[in-house]
């Protein structure tokens, strides 16, 4: 049996997310994580993360504050144990009826079959404002 490349694990923690399924996604992670994603003070889903049970909180936190409406998966660019993707995504937050309209890259590795960074790179202009009471 062969065992899975990086990006068919990457690939797996979409549909999971996709369907609540926070415990199994983060069961795709490593137990030490590389974790980032740049936001502006106050964001309240982006919690200090550094295992895999920090990230099954981290996407509890997300699900909860935020409503995907559309993810488009471009492009997957793969070399050796990392995976980019490159797509876009349209959220809402739900505090405030705002959408998140925002190109993103998501650079991760997998090590022995695990995903061990997670570094999401957006447009937190946008977060920022579509967050804001104003």
């Amino acid at each position: 049996m062969t065992a899975e490349s990086p990006t068919q694990t990457v690939r797996r923690l979409f549909p999971l997310l996709a369907e609540g399924k926070s415990a199994e996604a983060a069961a795709l992670f490593a137990d030490s994580v590389s974790f980032s994603v740049p936001h502006p003070p106050g964001i309240p889903w982006v919690p200090e993360v550094d295992s895999a049970d920090g990230m099954r909180t981290f996407f509890e936190l997300l699900r909860s504050h935020v409503r995907t409406k559309e993810f488009d998966l471009r492009q997957i660019i793969a070399e050796d144990d990392d995976v980019v993707l490159i797509g876009r995504m349209l959220s809402e937050v739900r505090k405030t009826g705002r959408d998140i309209d925002t190109a993103f890259a998501l650079h991760t590795t997998v090590q022995h079959g695990r995903i061990t960074r997670y570094h999401l790179y957006e447009d937190t202009y946008a977060v920022a404002r579509a967050c804001s009471d104003e």
